[in-house]
């Protein structure tokens, strides 16, 4: 496994925990991430054969520039947009395509589930609806839940950028083990 495939790995792993219980993607690792990659891709032009870092730094861009409108519109946090271009920039153009289509894939069911769940819910017999707003109403209470939901400062909504952390790790996993291209 290469350096950026390690680097991309740690970084999927701790932007898909923070997005799964806080709805954050912390800039910080954002910031880090490239600057690790950045160094790794200049070192690369050493090797033979050389690190191909223009597709690197365009991969960059097109993540950047392919989400920015769903940012534009409100459909995206900003954080998913930066978390893709710095996707790109770990693992070239040729990656986004895919880790997006695979990531947006999973986000679909996961809305579906969740407003499926909620058409449910309005026809349930009145006992079952009743023992569903008691286990809810005891999650709610529960001090873990409630840690989770000051984390989240009142974000809602689905954590897009762990859903681009699993398809990014498996993109990894399967270019380093012959699954792929």
């Amino acid at each position: 496994m290469t350096v950026l495939g390690l680097l991309t790995i740690a970084v999927c792993l701790r932007i898909a925990i923070s997005d799964l219980y806080a709805r954050r993607v912390p800039n910080a690792w954002l910031l880090a991430a490239c600057a690790l990659a950045l160094p790794v891709l200049v070192a690369g032009q050493f090797q033979a054969p050389p690190l191909p870092w223009p597709m690197h730094l365009l991969g960059a861009v097109i993540g950047l520039a392919a989400l920015l409108p769903f940012h534009a519109i409100g459909w995206m946090g900003a954080g998913d947009v930066k978390f893709f271009a710095v996707l790109g920039l770990l693992l070239g153009w040729q990656a986004l395509l895919p880790v997006w289509v695979v990531a947006s894939l999973v986000a679909g069911v996961h809305a579906v589930v969740a407003l499926g769940a909620r058409q449910l819910a309005a026809h349930l017999p009145m006992r079952l609806q009743l023992q569903v707003d008691r286990a809810s109403a005891h999650w709610q209470a529960h001090p873990a839940a409630r840690c989770m939901q000051a984390a989240r400062q009142g974000r809602h909504g689905i954590p897009y950028a762990a859903y681009l952390a699993m398809a990014a790790i498996g993109w990894v996993l399967l270019n380093t083990h012959g699954g792929a291209a």
